[in-house]
């Protein structure tokens, strides 16, 4: 069962940050789950939008007293499986304020000139939805190369944007959050030229932790075949996503792939300009791709060792 349980409290600094700076009018979801170092440098960067939502799981650290003491609202999400997942459930449930819905994660930072681009999109009553190139940083370091670089649809017109669902038949080992599941607005969509910059590792523990959650998903979405109840196809030809997407199902077929994906990103797309970050990014992305795969061959071997089992119990049963 999901719940929600609200704690806000506001506090004088973030008022008085709001009193000299003209309100962005959009509501921001943050997910959040024992993000103490990020939140500070996430939520002073949302100091001048009209609402803030953290949604947490229960964080073990002190990731609602930061938030409560820059003026978020916190609701704790508690996940049991199933769909939908963390940010699609705010947008169901929580009591948004605002006509435009912005997605941030804990590790993303809103930049003064991506505020005043929005400022200027939000005008545009023909746009619905809004495309924002993340600026990636890792281990320190921009990354510049390595095909770190990806837009992702955050802004978004509320009751005009949904985020597709790939698997509904999910569980608590895949994380409670949408990992590569995409928002499909219904209207017209545009891109935002400048970025959100974020900083894509705490620590390389919490990385390897989080990835082994999105690889235990990207397993079960790849060993089946293609639904057509996906609102985002595989297209070669389409949007980014759309081709990330066509790749990505097309790589996994090929033998050796998580060492052409690791050549694709560290040679063609230049990795190795990003020194020791970009060495590191690169190979953990194939390392990621390799778990992927051998999950998948795991999942294989035991739906045919279930169905041997089914057949011998069929047999044993006509006897």
């Amino acid at each position: 069962m999901i719940e929600a349980k609200l704690e806000c409290e506001v506090s004088p600094a973030s008022v008085g940050m709001r009193m000299f700076a003209p309100v962005l009018p959009v509501s921001v979801i943050v997910p959040a789950r024992n993000e103490a170092r990020n939140l500070p440098r996430c939520l002073e960067a949302l100091a001048i939008v009209g609402e803030v939502y953290v949604v947490d799981s229960q964080s073990a650290d002190d990731t609602v007293a930061i938030a409560q003491s820059y003026g978020a609202k916190v609701v704790q999400f508690h996940y049991a499986g199933g769909w939908p997942k963390k940010r699609q459930w705010a947008m169901d449930t929580l009591p948004l304020a605002y006509d435009w819905i912005f997605l941030v994660d804990a590790d993303e930072v809103l930049t003064p000139e991506l505020a005043e681009e929005i400022r200027r999109a939000l005008q545009n009553p023909d746009v619905d939805g809004y495309f924002i190139r993340l600026q990636m940083h890792f281990l320190g370091r921009v990354l510049r190369h390595c095909d770190a670089s990806f837009s992702k649809l955050s802004l978004f017109r509320k009751g005009r944007g949904r985020f597709e669902c790939r698997l509904k038949d999910q569980d608590t080992s895949m994380a409670d959050i949408e990992i590569h599941e995409h928002v499909v607005v219904n209207g017209l969509s545009a891109k935002l030229r400048n970025s959100l910059v974020h900083h894509n590792v705490d620590s390389l523990s919490r990385y390897v932790l989080k990835h082994d959650e999105y690889s235990n998903w990207e397993a079960r979405v790849l060993s089946q075949p293609e639904a057509s109840s996906e609102e985002l196809k595989a297209d070669l030809f389409g949007t980014q996503a759309q081709r990330r997407r066509w790749l990505k199902r097309n790589l996994y077929r090929l033998p050796g792939s998580p060492v052409l994906l690791f050549l694709y990103r560290y040679v063609l797309r230049l990795g190795f300009l990003d020194g020791v970050p970009g060495l590191v990014y690169c190979t953990f992305q194939a390392v990621q791709m390799f778990h992927t795969k051998a999950k998948i061959y795991e999942l294989r071997k035991n739906e045919l060792r279930k169905n041997e089992q089914r057949k011998n119990e069929s047999l044993a049963g006509r006897s």
